[in-house]
């Protein structure tokens, strides 16, 4: 009898593993913690189920379900134990409050950082905060106007913050997004305590802040579709209120699980697995499943279903059609292009190379900046594109315009991917990072001291040489229309490279004045014909005024919009230079510095002044720019005033 039971046990065993895929819903059908719980199905199991098989859950999964009561409880790597409201297969997301029972009076004490894990679950990936006292409330309100957020988003351009960030918006206006409180349970009358994300500069915030914990608190990330804030994600932690996250899940085989199943469930389907092809399918909703069926009892009520139907059919239809467009064309792109430029990766090889996408060191304006390695050893910097709108066109113009590029000051661009909706751009690693970084908060940082007039001068005629190449050595003239500060990147020496071609225009060597749709540029460093054509043309002495601007930037150590000139708000600086020229003033804030240095800063004063007149005609050819940053100080005129447009000094 033991035998046969054996037997029998050894026979279901076997078919839990080998099961038709038809039968997916037979032997993992979904299942609840109470009645009106919410549902749990692949890729998501409760573990204490009859049902919980690896099989059952494509052999991997990042997230920890059980029942506890009538609950759905998610054992989060660092929230600790948490209710499940809601479930979202769409989004692969799932809303959650943490239990205050299981914490102390002050449940943000008690966040505690998961052991590493190789699982590329976002589960485990968060925003590091930290504590922060102060003697007094932080008045900062948050910057909802739209004067605001494009004051804010000029000083963290995609919120990536850094001691270069200082604030030049009104005085009760800070980076409130960032900064969280005060927490109720560690504050009083004395001494306010809030959560600080440890990117935002402490020089940001009043003197009095000390920092009171060295200890990393972690923030969950924004999970896909979720717009919530660092602030809003702290301060639903300290009320336990609702919170969403995230479970990307990837497969044995590199697969993105959550991917795929979110593709089935936008369809009307339910997402399986198969462990004969060890990948996910799309199957249709099983006849078993426990489905809430609405009594439709009026003929309006029928009316909006319907439409409602149509409507999301139309949308899905309309957006894969898309996708399939966007794809045809950068596939029709990479055919014409060839392929014996930079070397095409699958998106696999490109999780290899940045191991999962471990190391983020920036961000661009469709995506993430990675740190990755080669099979050979070559350190890259590898670009994510993940927006679908405007990625293919970043996509092509950066590889059409520097896939074949080789000069000095302008990155290499070593390999691409695009598999399907999914592209990515691997450039060489520049260690040293953007022009910004050594620029702004003179006398603060140790790496300004780098930035000396010679150094300025070294990195301006780089950068120009960099410009000229585009404009006059190569095949077709490559108009950039992004030069500013950190879109220039520093090599090991500090050589000046010019990056980020997302915004570049091809055109013919003759052609003198190009047509653009919209304007395109950052604010700060877009020459005044992109605006009106009543300035003039746009060619490429568009880029000579970026150029110039940056110039300006790099010899003040202020930005061009900065305001806080003393007693002089109404000056702005390309005037409040040009005025110290004139009357012989120091240009640098660098103390001590030799009558030699004086005069390279002067230099670079003068030719940057000449590069921003307002109309295009007065200012310089790239070459000529070159021409007077080598050349004499004795050599070079004064310009009129900044932009002020004068036919009496022309400049070709």
């Amino acid at each position: 009898m033991v035998v046969l039971l054996l037997c029998l046990a050894n026979h279901r065993t076997d078919m839990a593993t080998a099961w038709d895929d038809r039968n997916f819903f037979r032997y993992c059908p979904p299942s609840w913690c109470s009645q009106d719980g919410v549902e749990i199905r692949f890729p998501l199991q409760i573990e204490s189920s009859n049902v919980s098989s690896p099989s059952c859950s494509g052999g991997t999964t990042c997230t920890k379900l059980e029942c506890s009561d009538q609950d759905t409880i998610l054992h989060h790597p660092y929230l600790g134990p948490s209710k499940v409201t809601r479930v979202d297969y769409k989004h692969g997301s799932m809303k959650i409050i943490p239990f205050a029972e299981h914490s102390s009076a002050c449940p943000i004490q008690e966040l505690a950082l998961p052991a590493y894990v190789e699982s590329g679950c976002e589960l485990y990936l968060y925003d590091p905060g930290k504590l922060v006292g102060c003697s007094m409330e932080l008045p900062w309100r948050s910057c909802n106007s739209f004067f605001d957020r494009l004051i804010i988003g000029y000083h963290w351009p995609m919120f990536i913050l850094s001691d270069a960030q200082l604030l030049s918006s009104s005085d009760d206006c800070g980076p409130a997004d960032f900064v969280a409180g005060p927490i109720p349970c560690l504050s009083n009358p004395e001494r306010f305590t809030y959560l600080v994300h440890t990117g935002l500069s402490m020089l940001l915030l009043p003197p009095d802040c000390k920092t009171i914990s060295n200890s990393v608190i972690p923030i969950p990330r924004r999970s896909y579709g979720d717009c919530s804030t660092f602030k809003q994600r702290a301060e639903a932690i300290f009320s336990s209120s609702e919170i969403t996250v995230s479970w990307i899940q990837w497969g044995t085989d590199g697969s993105d699980i959550t991917d795929n199943c979110r593709m089935c469930e936008l369809s009307g389907r339910n997402c399986a697995f198969s462990s004969q092809r060890n990948q996910t399918f799309c199957m249709p909703k099983p006849k078993g499943s426990r489905v809430k069926v609405i009594a439709v009892t009026s003929s309006v009520a029928c009316f909006i279903v319907i439409s409602l139907f149509v409507a999301t059919a139309l949308y899905l239809s309309l957006k894969s059609k898309y996708n399939k467009e966007v794809h045809l064309k950068v596939e029709t792109f990479l055919r014409t292009y060839g392929t014996s430029k930079p070397t095409r990766y699958s998106f696999s090889e490109v999780k290899k190379i940045t191991r999962r996408f471990k190391e983020r060191v920036g961000q661009g304006a469709f995506g993430g900046v990675y740190k990755g390695q080669l099979p050979n050893g070559v350190p890259v910097a590898v670009k994510t594109l993940e927006n679908s709108i405007g990625e293919s066109e970043e996509f092509i113009n950066e590889v059409a315009t520097i896939g074949s590029i080789h000069h000095a000051n302008i990155v290499r661009l070593l390999g691409f991917c695009s598999e399907g909706t999914r592209r990515a751009l691997i450039y060489e690693f520049m260690p040293n990072k953007s022009l910004e970084k050594y620029i702004f908060l003179c006398g603060l940082n140790a790496s300004q001291e780098l930035l000396v007039p010679e150094k300025m001068l070294d990195i301006a005629i780089g950068i120009a040489r960099g410009m000229e190449y585009l404009h006059q050595g190569c095949n077709q003239r490559i108009l950039h229309f992004d030069i500013k500060p950190n879109n220039i990147l520093l090599d090991y020496n500090l050589n000046p490279k010019i990056s980020d071609f997302g915004l570049a225009k091809l055109c013919t060597r003759d052609q003198s004045i190009v047509t653009l749709t919209a304007a395109r540029g950052t604010m700060g460093y877009i020459a005044p014909e992109i605006y009106s054509p009543n300035f003039g043309g746009i060619s490429y002495k568009s880029d000579v005024y970026s150029f110039g601007m940056l110039v300006l930037e790099m010899v003040s150590g202020r930005r061009n919009s900065d305001q806080s000139i003393e007693n002089q708000n109404e000056v702005y600086l390309p005037q409040w230079i040009y005025d110290r020229v004139v009357t012989g003033q120091d240009l640098t804030l660098t103390r001590g510095i030799t009558e030699e240095d004086k005069e390279t800063a002067k230099k670079l004063a003068i030719v940057a002044l000449w590069c921003i007149q307002w109309n295009p005609k007065n200012r310089p050819s790239t070459t000529k720019v070159v021409n007077m940053l080598t050349g004499s100080l004795q050599n070079l005129q004064m310009p009129p005033k900044p932009f002020v447009s004068s036919e009496s000094h022309p400049m070709t």
